[in-house]
């Protein structure tokens, strides 16, 4: 089997590039072919290329609409497809989801869509929300299979009136790592606090500062870069806390930074269903999280972790106290993550589903075609 895979941004290695990587990785190592578009070449190219993945960067592909770029990177896809004849292209992220989409309905070629969260949840200004629903749902009808990584965004397809025949949803699944990129459960004078995420809009680090300014005995340790970066140092400088939140960069060894700290955090304004979180669940630790998109589906409140509402500086206050002074329920919190990941979250899992979905489709436009 051919398959042609599509990503917009490839100057990032995020959850959906990563998602990505997996998948072809997976893919080859089973006797497929596969080929990654992506927007102009970046580091994620390079993350491609070590895996011995081929990929072809289209210097058009942009995040922002533009539509005479646009239009040549519709052109692109297409002439690619028609160079390789894929069996099926699989989309990823909404305007790769978009413009491959049109391509494969161009060149008749079967067509899944997985919606790494939706452009249109809540959380997300206008009018890029209202204006990515509009789209989507313009987009659906030529879509064979939508893929969608959380009930929650399964169920934001169908309010929003998506076809239920056409959505599917697959949890994201990570390869497992060695025993001793866990947790050790050490009781430490001081607790550290972990958040692995990119400085943006998206991410709501304002309030867990606000949140962790009267937390005793703990550190916080954020992980991460991008435009919001020198505002929320500014932040943290103006709080005076500089001597209590430490700023890490960019990590490209997520997994073996993980087990330095003691509880993991994600405080955002909206997601679909993060990696992050099962990295840290597949690391055994305790999890506190804004309960957007599917966060729930991972962190289970009360049991492997809490789940506390978008911008809360109270609440989200309140659960980091409990986890740092009580060392044992950092422990069963991050016990109970580690197995609900081996029963539910493994790489082996959604691979396999996902195969499944591709030649499902692949079979139903055969039967079709005669």
């Amino acid at each position: 089997m051919k398959v042609l895979l599509i990503i917009t941004r490839s100057d990032t290695v995020g959850g959906a590039q990563v998602h990505v990587k997996d998948l072809a990785f997976f893919l080859q190592n089973h006797g497929h072919e596969v080929l990654v578009i992506t927007g102009e070449k970046g580091p994620f190219n390079d993350f491609l290329n070590s895996f011995s993945i081929n990929s072809t960067a289209c210097e058009y592909f942009k995040q922002s609409i533009n539509p005479w770029l646009d239009w040549q990177t519709l052109w692109f896809i297409v002439e690619t497809i028609r160079q390789l004849q894929p069996d099926i292209v699989a989309t990823h992220s909404s305007k790769a989801g978009i413009l491959g989409r049109l391509a494969a309905k161009i060149t008749n070629i079967p067509c899944v869509f997985t919606a790494h969260g939706w452009a249109f949840t809540d959380g997300i200004p206008e009018p890029n929300r209202s204006v990515y629903e509009v789209i989507e749902k313009w987009v659906e009808p030529i879509t064979d299979k939508v893929i969608c990584v959380s009930e929650n965004d399964r169920q934001i397809a169908l309010k929003a009136g998506m076809s239920a025949d056409k959505l599917v949803m697959i949890h994201y699944g990570i390869e497992d790592v060695p025993h001793h990129l866990r947790s050790s459960h050490q009781s430490n004078d001081t607790v550290r606090i972990l958040m692995v995420a990119r400085f943006d809009a998206q991410k709501d680090y304002a309030t867990l500062i606000k949140a962790f300014k009267s937390i005793e005995n703990a550190q916080l340790e954020l992980l991460g870069s991008g435009p919001k970066l020198e505002e929320i140092k500014t932040m943290v400088s103006q709080m005076n806390m500089t001597d209590r939140v430490n700023f890490r960069g960019f990590c490209s060894n997520v997994s073996e930074m993980l087990p330095q700290g003691d509880i993991f955090t994600l405080i955002t304004n909206w997601e679909g269903f993060p990696y992050a979180i099962i990295e840290a669940m597949r690391a055994e630790m305790p999890i506190i999280a804004s309960q957007v998109g599917g966060v729930a589906e991972s962190v289970i409140d009360g049991i492997t972790g809490y789940c506390v509402p978008r911008g809360d500086v109270e609440t989200l206050r309140n659960r980091l106290e409990k986890l740092v002074n009580d060392a044992q329920l950092r422990r069963e919190m991050g016990i109970q993550g580690r197995q609900k990941y081996e029963a539910e979250l493994t790489l082996e899992q959604m691979c396999t589903k996902t195969l499944n979905i591709y030649q499902d489709v692949i079979h139903r436009r055969q039967l079709k075609a005669k």
